[in-house]
């Protein structure tokens, strides 16, 4: 069994400070294990004790044993050839089909980068009636927020999305409650003022889900769940692909979860445009 698979089978296990170790051992695996102790406690925001005790816990003699498990991985062929892919190499051949096979692939590696069991804690989250749900992003991902807003809308009540003009901000923070759920993103180049603000979001008790790139956004630091996805294509700008497959996964998920309450608010919302259009014409 590789880290990885063990990452997985034990991840319904982990701590709070736990699953931000894993998310971003997985968000470049194997290479992120293969930093020393500190470089990796200082990404993933924990304490090097922190990193001992999961090591533990994933049956290990220690975080030495662990980095000679992906050493092994490595010399074996283990690791995906995504992994390995050489990102920055120019597109050669026709443009459009070799972008397109770098977007299919920073959603393949997106899918090893997330266990099965944390997708289905934060869709448990996002689904659940009595947690209200606020998301918000940066300057260019916020459009990844509106549009995770936009389908819970549909299959329940209860969603927000935080607007960019930090004077609206106040009264999100107004409306929220402890237990509620905020969901982030946030890729590099990282905002402060989205990390000074989910510092703030704390001590309202909420959970922060943190959707990010593999570098891992400062936001880190009040997240209880980090997805961390792809962007990186090779190319002068940086792909959202994975992150918008992510989000599709998570809206498809709930709406299956909540099928009854979701068809009967996609009746009512196709009969009310409906009435709309009439009324245009």
């Amino acid at each position: 069994m590789t880290v990885r698979m063990t990452i997985g089978a034990v991840s319904d296990n982990l701590t709070q400070s736990e699953r931000k170790l894993a998310a971003t051992l997985l968000s470049n695996y194997p290479f992120k294990g293969l930093l020393n102790i500190q470089e990796l406690a200082e990404e993933a925001g924990v304490s090097a004790a922190s990193i001992s005790r999961f090591t533990t816990k994933l049956g290990l003699d220690g975080y030495a044993d662990m980095q000679r498990k992906l050493v092994e991985e490595l010399r074996r062929g283990d690791v995906s050839p995504v992994d390995l892919h050489e990102r920055n190499t120019r597109i050669r051949g026709s443009f459009l089909a070799g972008f397109l096979a770098r977007a299919a692939a920073q959603i393949e590696s997106a899918g090893d980068a997330i266990t099965d069991s944390q997708f289905e804690r934060i869709t448990a989250l996002l689904s659940n009636p009595r947690r209200q749900v606020f998301a918000m992003g940066g300057r260019i991902s916020d459009t990844i927020a509106r549009h995770l807003t936009f389908h819970l809308a549909q299959s329940r009540e209860g969603i927000a999305h935080i607007p960019r003009d930090p004077e609206a901000w106040p009264a999100s923070l107004l409306r929220m409650k402890p237990g509620d759920v905020v969901f982030m993103v946030d890729f590099r180049r990282y905002e402060p003022s989205l990390e000074r603000l989910a510092q703030a979001m704390t001590t309202k008790r909420v959970k922060i889900v943190l959707l990010t790139d593999s570098w891992i956004s400062p936001i880190k630091g009040s997240a209880a769940e980090v997805l961390a996805v792809p962007i990186e294509t090779g190319t002068i700008w940086d792909s959202y692909a994975a992150a918008l497959a992510i989000v599709e996964a998570i809206v498809a998920r709930i709406a299956e979860l909540t099928w009854d309450q979701t068809r009967d608010r996609i009746e009512m919302w196709d009969a009310t445009r409906a009435l709309t259009m009439e009324t245009k014409t």
